[in-house]
């Protein structure tokens, strides 16, 4: 892969999740009955920062899980013989609750559909929105993420790398080429 460009730099990446925190609230009337769920990887730290964004707004805190999605995707047997699982960590209920997946790069769509079978299977929510760092089009399936970080266009050739301090030793948003 070339190295393109870099779309986010840390203080942009911290900008953006302040305005979603908002957002967030915003569109949910408060926080009463919402909690996040961050997709493995890299949407567990982000739903963690963004927890932090909405308690310091709100004064309250969110209750915020983990969520594993490997058995739940449609292409399991073309990433790898034995799937690594790492496993989800929902120590709540999300029966009637409005839940927030979190997630880095939406691109097929593909990862948000195999996440809303993995919440459907651990109850009934009451509604479920999608937040995605990067939004990068190409959908393959009618969803969109209700909060966006940034809308960045990209070609099938290009690759968006969103790197962060918890999981990469940096805070950043790279574009590569193929």
């Amino acid at each position: 892969m070339v190295f393109k460009t870099q779309i986010m730099d840390e203080a942009a990446v911290e900008r953006s999740l302040v305005r979603i925190a908002h957002q967030i609230i915003e569109k949910n009337d408060g926080i009463e009955n919402v909690c996040l769920l961050g997709i493995r990887t890299r949407g567990v730290p982000l739903s963690e920062r963004l927890a932090e964004n909405i308690r310091r707004i709100e004064g309250k805190s969110l209750e915020v899980g983990k969520l594993d999605i490997t058995l739940y995707r449609d292409d399991l047997s073309q990433i790898a013989d034995v799937p690594v699982m790492e496993g989800s960590e929902v120590p709540f209920s999300v029966e009637g609750k409005t839940v927030v997946l979190v997630d880095d790069v939406i691109y097929t769509t593909r990862t948000a559909r195999a996440a809303m079978e993995a919440v459907i299977a651990l109850g009934r929510p009451a509604k479920i929105q999608l937040f995605a760092l990067i939004n990068r089009g190409h959908a393959e399936f009618p969803i969109k993420p209700d909060f966006v970080g940034k809308n960045i266009p990209t070609s099938t050739n290009e690759v968006v790398a969103v790197r962060l301090k918890e999981t990469d030793g940096e805070t950043a948003v790279l574009l590569y080429e193929k």
